[in-house]
């Protein structure tokens, strides 16, 4: 396996006006690991994605995908937004959304048919490629965004908080998706749930206003859901952990 880092930020500080969101990040992560990003809303992770992505200048610092600028890897990468809104007046079947993932690509119709197929089958959902999208349940509709992002033939796939708003069967169907990527690719995965993040325990880092890789564990213990939630460490003053606490650096 190659020594390049898939995801590489070194000293990165960024955000959206004179106040940074996140300072001074410094993250590695190597091709094939399952990364999960943990932290409370509003804490950065959606920001460090955007970063990731080259979607956010940075203000110091360097981000590189595989190597390379973000914007030169960018067809190496496929994403999963948080919530992705279709008008319901403007009807797109199963099979055409999770298409959009070949935008730009030089291909013959029968090449992008045939990633499209096994994006929708991955997800469990080759039998409704011709539903119309916005007649999907929510968990059904988020499916169909991983299918989206995979249809890419992504070597690294970004999802931000796919399990999000989803009852208790439709969140088991997406992490069961998630599951079976173990191994294929890289993955960096969102969340601020305790139950996803104790199913995803590889490689965790945290986020709140700085970026820190949790202590290798098997288990949910303390400490993470103490960053999982943002609250303080026992014996502080129980507000926000703005570095992670006890979380080594990375």
């Amino acid at each position: 396996m190659t020594s390049v880092p898939a995801v590489s930020l070194r000293g990165v500080t960024c955000g959206y006006g004179p106040e940074p969101v996140l300072r001074d990040v410094d993250m590695t992560v190597m091709p094939g690991q399952f990364v999960t990003v943990v932290g409370p809303n509003g804490g950065g992770k959606t920001t460090l994605f955007r970063a990731v992505l080259g979607l956010l200048p940075v203000l110091s610092g360097e981000v590189r995908l595989f190597g390379a600028a973000p914007e030169a890897a960018r067809r190496r990468v496929g994403y999963v937004p948080q919530q992705f809104t279709a008008d319901p007046l403007f009807p797109v079947r199963v099979r055409e959304v999770a298409a959009m993932g070949r935008l730009g690509a030089r291909e013959s119709r029968r090449e992008r048919s045939a990633r499209v197929d096994r994006a929708l089958a991955t997800v469990g959902l080759s039998g409704l490629a011709g539903r119309w999208f916005n007649d999907l349940s929510g968990g059904q509709r988020q499916r169909v965004l991983i299918a989206r992002g995979l249809a890419t033939d992504p070597e690294l796939l970004l999802l931000d908080e796919p399990t999000s708003n989803l009852d208790a069967a439709a969140e088991e169907a997406v992490l069961e998706v998630l599951d079976g990527l173990r191994g294929r690719l890289t993955v960096l995965l969102i969340t601020h749930h305790a139950k996803v993040a104790s199913r995803f325990l590889d490689v965790i880092y945290c986020v709140n206003r700085s970026v820190h890789i949790h202590p290798r564990t098997e288990r949910m213990d303390e400490d993470l859901m103490l960053h999982i939630t943002g609250m303080g460490l026992p014996g502080t003053s129980g507000g926000a952990d703005a570095d992670c606490g006890g979380c080594g650096h990375g």
